[in-house]
C-alpha cells in the first residue's frame, strides 16, 4: 500500500512539474508576439507635431507588457484614439494652456478594423500654447500603468484564438502562393505564426519545408545559369572568384547541387593550373534542422523588411 502511495505521489508531483514548465513556456512564447505601432493620419484635435510622441509611447507598451514591436507591417496593431475633454486657460501670469485628454488604446486587426481590446486612460497637461499642452499631456502616458496588463493580456488571447481559428486558411494561401512562384512570400506567412499557438506552428512549419525547397532549387538553377555563363565567358582567377561568390550562397539541399560541386571542382581545379594556388571559396555543408528552421525565418524576415512600412490600416473604433 505504502509502495502504491508513493508511486502515485510521485505521478502527482511529475504532473505538477510538466504544466509548470508549459505554462511557463506559454508565457515566453507570449512574448514572442509582435504589434505594429500605428498612429492614424488624422486625430481631431491632435497638433501633426503631436502622432510621433505618441507612437513612441505605443511602442513603449508593447514593450514594457511583455511583447515586441514588429520590424515590418503586420496585421496586428496597438492603436489609440484622443479625445479632449477640456481645454483651458491657466489663471498664471503669462497664461498657459490646460488640456484634459481622453486616450483609449486599442489592441486589434488593423487589416479588418477589428478591436480585440481597449483600455482608457485620463491625461493631463500645460504649455505655453495649444501644442505644447498636447504633447505634454501625451508626455504624461504611463507607460507601466498596471491598467495596461490586463487590456494587453486580452489581445494577446485573441491574436493567438485568430491563428487558430486561421491556421488551414492561412497554409492554403501559401501553398497558392508558392505556386505562384512567390515562395518568399508564402514562407514567410508561414513563419509569421508565433510558436504560442503550438498546433498550428507545427503545422506551418511542417508545410513551409517543401516550399522551402522549391525555393531553393528555383534559386540554385538561376545562380548556376549565372556561374555557368561567367566561367564560360572569361576563365580566369578573377572571374573565378566572382563564381565563387556566387556559388557559395547555394543551399546543399538544393537539387542541382550536384552541378555546383562539379563545377566548383572544375574551377578549383582551374584555379590551381593558373596560379598554382588553391580555390579560397568553399561550398555550403548540409544544414542542421535548427538551423534550416533559421533559414525559413530569415527568408521570411527578409520578405517582410522589404514590404512597403507605409500600410495604412483599418480603424479600430
Amino acid at each position: 500500500m505504502k509502495k502504491i502511495f508513493l508511486i502515485v505521489l510521485a505521478l502527482i508531483v511529475y504532473s505538477y512539474s510538466i504544466q509548470a514548465q508549459n505554462s511557463e513556456g506559454k508565457m515566453d512564447d507570449k512574448g514572442r508576439l509582435a504589434l505594429t505601432a500605428w498612429v492614424p493620419e488624422q486625430i481631431e484635435g491632435m497638433p501633426e507635431a503631436s502622432r510621433q510622441n505618441l507612437e513612441n509611447k505605443l511602442k513603449q507598451i508593447i514593450t514594457a507588457n511583455g511583447m515586441s514591436a514588429s520590424p515590418f507591417s503586420s496585421r496586428f496593431i496597438i492603436t489609440a484614439n484622443v479625445t479632449v475633454v477640456t481645454k483651458d486657460m491657466t489663471a498664471t501670469a503669462p497664461p498657459m494652456q490646460a488640456y484634459t485628454l481622453d486616450v483609449t488604446f486599442y489592441v486589434g486587426d488593423g487589416f479588418e478594423g477589428k478591436s480585440f481590446a481597449s483600455y482608457t486612460s485620463t491625461i493631463k497637461g500645460v504649455g505655453a500654447n495649444e501644442t505644447k499642452a498636447y504633447t505634454a499631456a501625451l508626455k504624461n502616458i504611463k507607460t507601466n500603468d498596471p491598467g495596461y496588463q490586463a487590456f494587453i493580456e486580452k489581445g494577446k488571447a485573441k491574436i493567438i484564438e485568430y491563428y487558430n481559428s486561421q491556421c488551414d486558411f492561412i497554409i492554403k494561401e501559401a501553398k497558392t502562393l508558392a505556386t505562384q512562384n512567390k515562395f518568399e512570400e508564402a514562407i514567410w506567412k508561414l513563419t509569421s505564426v508565433p510558436d504560442v499557438c503550438a498546433d498550428c506552428y507545427n503545422k506551418c512549419m511542417d508545410a513551409v519545408a517543401p516550399i522551402y525547397k522549391q525555393q531553393i532549387d528555383r534559386d540554385c538553377k538561376l545562380k548556376l545559369t549565372e556561374a555557368n555563363n561567367l566561367w564560360a565567358a572569361n576563365q580566369t582567377v578573377d572571374a573565378a572568384n566572382q563564381v565563387g561568390a556566387i556559388v557559395s550562397t547555394i543551399e546543399p539541399e538544393a537539387a542541382c547541387f550536384g552541378e555546383v560541386k562539379a563545377l566548383s571542382n572544375k574551377i578549383a581545379a582551374r584555379v590551381k593550373e593558373l596560379d598554382a594556388r588553391e580555390w579560397n571559396y568553399t561550398l555550403k555543408e548540409q544544414a542542421q534542422e535548427s538551423e534550416r528552421i533559421k533559414a525559413y525565418r530569415d527568408i521570411g524576415v527578409a520578405y517582410g523588411n522589404g514590404q512597403p512600412q507605409n500600410v495604412t490600416y483599418k480603424s479600430l473604433w
